[in-house]
């Protein structure tokens, strides 16, 4: 299977580290003091997977309420205060992304600063190193193709020939715009029992919902022949 697979990308909030459960609790608490009011279930149908550009915008458009920069900062602040409390690499994650046999990478909605900030805090910083891809990086967002696009032409890989590792909708629809094969990791603790509806154009070729099976499912991206 993997004689097919040059590069395998990996998203890293909700994949790598266990991010978008704290994500999503702070931004229901933040907009709570601004009388919107959502829950983490319209968090994860409309934000999973999303840049906080995107999530702004949003907003914007469905509540009418107009986030200020203060917001912006604040949440952010928050956010990161958050995250050196709680957050956590995802069990297994660091032992697959040492033993790839495969080249790889890391491209995330996230920006630039909290995604170097968030991998240091999971331990992960020197081992993905500067093959960190972020929103800032292209025009569009998840799930248009431009960050997996430009994360396969850094690392000098074809398209069709690299693996995207997903855990949102809007990241797996990104991959297959993108001409890639994607799986889906569906063992963040943001994920319920039940895993919501995948509408076809978000199906993943294989779901995993632990990086001790990651290996399992294909030994040659650890190297086994």
């Amino acid at each position: 299977m993997t004689g097919g697979i040059d590069l395998v990308i990996f998203d890293c909030d909700g994949v790598l580290i266990d991010s978008e459960i704290i994500s999503a609790q702070m931004l229901v608490a933040e907009l709570a003091g601004l009388g919107v009011a959502i829950d983490l279930p319209y968090v994860a149908r409309h934000f999973l997977g999303r840049s906080y550009p995107t999530v702004m915008k949003v907003i914007r458009a469905e509540f009418g309420v107009e986030l200020s920069a203060a917001f912006e900062d604040q949440y952010r602040q928050r956010l990161l205060a958050a995250f050196e409390a709680r957050l956590a690499v995802m069990p297994g994650a660091a032992a697959v992304l040492a033993g790839m046999a495969r080249p790889w990478c890391v491209a995330t909605s996230s920006s630039q600063a909290r995604a170097e900030r968030s991998l240091a805090i999971a331990g992960l910083a020197g081992l993905v190193g500067e093959r960190l891809f972020t929103a800032g990086m292209v025009a569009n967002g998840k799930p248009a193709p431009d960050l997996f696009l430009l994360a396969a032409t850094r690392m000098g890989a074809d398209p069709a020939r690299c693996l995207v590792i997903e855990d949102s909708l809007n990241g797996i629809r990104a991959a297959h715009a993108a001409g890639m094969r994607v799986w889906r990791f569906t063992g963040g603790s943001h994920m319920g029992p039940d895993l919501e509806d995948e509408p076809e154009d978000a199906r993943p070729e294989r779901r995993f919902a632990s990086f001790a099976d990651f290996f399992q499912i294909d030994p040659r991206l650890g190297g086994e022949t």
